[in-house]
């Protein structure tokens, strides 16, 4: 099959779910504002797929049956339903620019294939997945997202320090598993506190240092706007942009402030009392995982397994959690944060059993 056919008929499948996702998630969407915002880009995918179904057919081309995923609007609705509307927001953005990247690379590869009518239509989509990737940008903004990964990487902490504490105190204590249960709740309690007091004074002094740089920077510009201009330039220079240009920029902006101050020093909006509540509570709640079977379980040895298959499924969903907000893959995630989790349990068993050797503990 033609390569450039079998890209479109891609196309038209995406346009297509993601048409029917948008439209799912205005349903269940309880702000308004976002609601209509979904409605109004379900109609716009719409408009894309009949693009993508008319092309397939003018150029010989058989349109394929389109489908809805299942699985990903699942996996999107419930983390709108666990993490709010700013998880949302960062996949979603995710997703918009993957298309923006297909459809730039397939407009520049076909071009001498296309009507100018058909380049039009294509920009026109393209011009769509831009604005789009802009307003899920905003939203990620206005709804914290980076809290969420605060809440995602302080539950991984918490699984897998946990997870390595108990798994440990096993092997000193194999007949004494609330004991065990307890230490690792205590050891918990101690790491939840310790990686909120962190999160909150690395938060709070990033927000400090830019705070006196951006005091020094507006006593430079009352001192000598001059001198505030050319770091300006070499701001510029520094992101990549041409020395002339970045010149001719900085005389634009000659005489505005706030608008230099931006392009030097962007505002830092992370609240460093929420991030410490995300990470703190989220880290609580990863320890409950491994913690939980040794306060049911007999012994230490029987609740192991389970601690064990517990810590490992949180810490696949964590994984996909991530891959979903960074774009990366999550087979590869999943693999890569149970495995080194698992395996750092299982140093931790036999560094355990090290220890009710040398020691003969295992007694007291």
């Amino acid at each position: 099959m033609d390569e450039m056919i079998a890209l479109a008929q891609e196309f038209y499948r995406d346009e297509y779910a993601d048409s029917v996702l948008y439209a799912q998630l205005a349903r269940i969407e309880s702000n308004e504002e976002i609601k209509q915002e979904f409605l109004r880009l379900s109609n716009i995918e719409s408009k894309h797929a009949k693009f993508w179904h008319d092309f397939i057919k003018r150029h010989g081309g058989e349109v394929p049956k389109p489908s809805v995923k299942r699985l990903t609007a699942f996996s999107v609705k419930l983390l709108r339903r666990l993490l709010g509307p700013g998880s949302v927001a960062s996949l979603l953005e995710m997703g918009e620019n993957s298309a923006i990247q297909k459809y730039f690379k397939y407009l520049t590869t076909y071009a001498n294939r296309f009507t100018e009518e058909e380049m039009e239509e294509i920009k026109e989509v393209i011009l769509d997945e831009l604005e789009h990737e802009r307003f899920f940008y905003e939203s990620k903004e206005r709804f914290h997202v980076e809290n969420t990964r605060d809440l995602v990487l302080g539950m991984n902490d918490g699984l897998v320090e946990i997870l390595g504490a108990v798994t440990g105190l096993s092997a000193v204590y194999p007949n004494s598993p609330q004991l065990v249960g307890i230490s690792g709740l205590i050891v918990g309690v101690a790491g939840a506190l310790s990686m909120a007091i962190g999160t909150f004074v690395s938060v709070r002094s990033q927000r400090q240092i830019k705070e006196s740089v951006r005091d020094r920077m507006e006593v430079l510009f009352r001192v000598s706007p001059e001198k505030a201009a050319e770091e300006l330039v070499d701001k510029l220079i520094e992101g990549g942009m041409p020395e002339e240009v970045a010149k001719d920029v900085s005389k634009e902006l000659a005489g505005n402030t706030e608008a230099i101050m931006q392009l030097l020093l962007p505002e830092a909006e992370e609240n460093e009392v929420r991030a410490a509540l995300y990470t703190g509570l989220s880290y609580l709640a990863g320890v409950a995982f491994p913690v939980t079977p040794y306060f049911i379980a007999s012994s230490s040895l029987t609740a192991l397994p389970f601690s064990i298959f517990l810590a490992g499924s949180a810490l696949a969903i964590v994984a996909t959690l991530i891959s979903l907000l960074s774009g990366i893959s999550i087979r590869k995630k999943v693999f890569e944060m149970v495995t080194t989790g698992l395996g750092a349990a299982f140093l931790s068993y036999l560094f355990g059993r090290l220890m009710e050797a040398f020691f003969n503990v295992s007694a007291l």
